[in-house]
């Protein structure tokens, strides 16, 4: 695209308002009696697929997440196929799946990047933090924040890191189950949201910076029924 203009990526929000835009019609025209929406509605899958294959194209860009793709399209995939009776099985007696791809979705987490170690020199520049059934709160006034890695599950991790300072950019591994993750940052830092939320939220609150900044932190991760939220 002319300009360096980078595409806009496809948002549930788009596919959904689509998707409820084209049901409106669909009924309009089965009251008028010109289609009968019975014989369409049975097609609402597509929009899962729809998504899924949006968001892994927008992961090349790094936009979009390579597993909530690959989850949208092969749920949307195996509901379309069920509606149309090309296959019989219920879709819930596969649920363990889901504790695969979660298994998976971790061990890829824990081989795309070493995880930060702090040390006597930067005990307070690394931010290491797991709460099991608990509640863990944490901070961190470095000058050189490089990161972490955070857990909670069916606990809770509340990280201050309003007082730090990134010295070009920071990567943040976070992981949520039953549970939730709080990071409050400072307003010059620009966040880079990279979570695979899986029955779960992940929500970015932070106000972008007016000028433009080199203090980036980069938060990626899985959450599975559980909540990440980050906020100046």
């Amino acid at each position: 695209m002319a300009g360096g203009a980078q595409r806009r990526p496809v948002s549930g929000h788009l596919v959904l308002g689509l998707m409820i835009i084209a049901v409106g019609v669909l009924f309009t025209l089965d009251n008028l009696n010109i289609a009968h929406a019975e014989d369409y509605l049975r097609y609402w899958p597509v929009a899962l697929i729809v998504m899924g294959a949006a968001k892994l194209a927008d992961a090349g860009s790094g936009q979009g997440s390579v597993l909530g793709g690959v989850l949208f399209a092969g749920v949307g995939t195996w509901l379309l196929l069920d509606n149309l009776g090309i296959i019989r099985a219920n879709v819930f007696d596969f649920w363990p799946v889901l504790l695969v791809v979660l298994g998976a979705a971790i061990v890829w987490q824990g081989l795309r990047g070493p995880v930060l170690r702090a040390t006597a020199d930067t005990s307070d520049a690394v931010v290491n933090a797991v709460a099991v059934l608990s509640g863990v709160n944490r901070g961190s006034n470095s000058n050189a924040f490089r990161g972490g890695e955070l857990t909670a599950i069916m606990g809770g991790c509340e990280i201050d890191l309003r007082q730090a300072a990134i010295n070009g950019e920071a990567v943040l591994d976070v992981f949520a189950m039953w549970g939730g993750i709080e990071i409050r940052v400072p307003e010059n830092w620009t966040v880079i949201g990279r979570v695979t939320p899986v029955l779960g939220g992940f929500e970015d609150k932070t106000r972008a910076p007016q000028d433009a900044t080199a203090h980036k932190l980069t938060v990626r991760g899985v959450v599975l029924m559980g909540g990440v939220e980050i906020k100046n």
